[in-house]
């Protein structure tokens, strides 16, 4: 399948999402490892639903976008900004990388970079945040690679089986964001 090329990087680009890989993102929504990450384990995700999830996520408050592997044009994950406040320039970003192969290989990194990029240099917003699990380890390493700082945590707020775990809260502000594509299109 062909997808539009929105934000290129060298490993990945972002193509909008469309209702043509329900299939796809339906079975990464009942994988108990990205669902536990996603907080989406107790949703009950059939291909229908998923399919008219994929279809309205492009709306007034949010963009959202399959994460494109570039060297064989295969669908990996989702990225999206939601909850876009344009009088107040903010958003919520959201990802995961659905295929397990293509996890810890950077790709995810590229991908919040190119998030991000669209988010402060297209939609001109000044923060970004991301919540997640204090459990998600590898989410909270990568953001704070790309840039994200920890602004705060809702103590044991999530609990699966008698564990209890942190919502943690980390953003980045559109001054702190570096490896702008947008900047490097408009120097050429």
């Amino acid at each position: 399948m062909s997808y539009l090329k929105k934000m290129v990087g060298e490993r990945c680009y972002l193509s909008p999402v469309d209702g043509n890989e329900a299939e796809k993102v339906a079975s990464w929504s009942n994988d108990i490892e990205v669902a536990i990450r996603t907080g989406d384990i107790s949703d009950m995700i059939t291909y229908e639903v998923q399919k008219e999830y994929l279809i309205n996520m492009n709306n007034s408050r949010g963009y959202a976008f399959y994460i494109v592997r570039a060297e064989d044009d295969e669908v990996i994950g989702i990225g999206r900004l939601m909850r876009i406040n344009y009088i107040n320039r903010n958003a919520v970003m959201g990802m995961f990388i659905g295929e397990r192969s293509n996890r810890n290989k950077g790709i995810g990194s590229e991908a919040t970079k190119l998030i991000l990029d669209f988010g402060f240099n297209v939609l001109n917003l000044r923060n970004i945040m991301i919540e997640t699990f204090s459990f998600n380890e590898p989410a909270i390493k990568a953001c704070k690679k790309c840039g994200f700082k920890e602004i705060g945590r809702r103590r044991k707020a999530i609990i699966y089986g008698n564990n209890e775990y942190d919502e943690v809260y980390m953003d980045i502000l559109n001054e702190e964001f570096q490896d702008s594509i947008i900047d490097k299109v408009l120097n050429k």
